[in-house]
């Protein structure tokens, strides 16, 4: 029933009922404009893109021309040669770079923590650096490394071979030299590592040390007191109780180089390289959306990507995760 107000019963002050309605109504309208620039810029895109991948469209001919083609987009890829040879690399590319961006990090986050804590800030912000740098400006840089006649990489791998004191060492690659990082097929996804272990090797120290930061002193005290050594100490106590922020990094690595872009395309002037052997999903995605104008086929792209990196996101939680790790123990 519709609320009613007794005749003669008196109004309330203006300003009270001002109180009232920015009491009950002004939150919602503060926060309206988030909302509204979500669902524009954010919730419209992914849910148009879906509807997106199940259309055969072509934007040069006109948004009128979308045509319903069903899962006939994503039945295309799943027989698409070159589709599965962009995964296959960028499978490749994140385990090469990925693997040795912890491996070497947690040892040199401990060592900060631990042993040169001096030094540690400084350092820290030297190992941060390239992280916060541009993508493009580090690939440029990279680019002129991996030169294979003037590039320093060659330069120095030259001089190492011919030097007496590492001529032992470093002798048998004389033959190989120079190297073509970026025109032979087997050297552009190992060249694309290096350059991506580079750039995230120092967010995960950075990560890595503010979960070391979390770890009582009191334990290590202990475990000295009771004669255990640096390694001891490092197997015992930093790894077990580092485990929630080696998820957390691993997580991050995971979606973050199955997304591998600006540094591959660089490197092989956006052409993939040698067999398209540095060519990522997200590149096969740019190339079909944008060079082939196929924007329902390069939507589907974006959706089995995004279905990769949940597959994969769910193995790590499952393996790897605070549940995988209890029943394991």
């Amino acid at each position: 029933m519709a609320k009613t107000i007794a005749p003669g019963t008196p109004r309330l002050p203006w300003s009270t009922r001002l109180d009232k309605f920015q009491r009950r109504y002004a939150p919602y309208i503060f926060i309206s404009p988030f909302f509204l620039l979500f669902a524009v810029f954010g919730l419209f895109p992914i849910v148009f893109s879906l509807y997106l991948s199940l259309q055969a469209w072509n934007p040069v001919q006109g948004l009128g021309t979308m045509r319903y083609i069903g899962l006939e987009n994503y039945v295309w890829l799943m027989d698409d040669p070159w589709f599965w040879r962009s995964i296959t690399n960028t499978l490749w590319i994140a385990i090469a770079s990925g693997v040795p961006q912890h491996v070497l990090a947690i040892p040199l986050a401990f060592a900060l923590s631990r042993g040169i804590r001096r030094f540690r800030h400084p350092l820290t912000a030297a190992y941060f650096l390239p992280y916060i740098t541009s993508a493009v400006a580090v690939s440029l840089v990279f680019l002129t490394i991996f030169g294979t006649q003037f590039g320093i990489l060659n330069q120095t791998l030259q001089y190492l071979a011919t030097a007496p004191w590492s001529a032992w060492l470093f002798g048998g690659l004389a033959d190989a030299l120079p190297i073509n990082w970026l025109g032979r097929a087997p050297n552009i996804k190992p060249a694309i590592s290096i350059l991506v272990v580079w750039q995230y090797f120092g967010f995960n120290v950075v990560l890595y040390a503010a979960g070391l930061a979390t770890i009582p002193k009191d334990y290590y005290e202990a475990a000295e007191i009771d004669g255990a050594n640096g390694r001891q100490a490092f197997f015992n106590i930093t790894l077990p109780l580092l485990r929630p922020m080696i998820f957390f990094a691993v997580s991050l690595t995971i979606i973050g180089n199955l997304q591998l872009f600006d540094q591959p395309f660089i490197l092989t002037d956006g052409t993939g390289g040698s067999s398209q052997a540095g060519m990522t999903v997200v590149m096969y995605l740019y190339r079909t959306g944008f060079n082939w104008l196929e924007m329902g086929t390069a939507a589907a792209i974006a959706w089995l990507l995004v279905l990769l990196i949940g597959v994969l996101t769910m193995i790590h939680f499952r393996f790897f995760g605070r549940s995988g790790l209890e029943t394991r123990d």
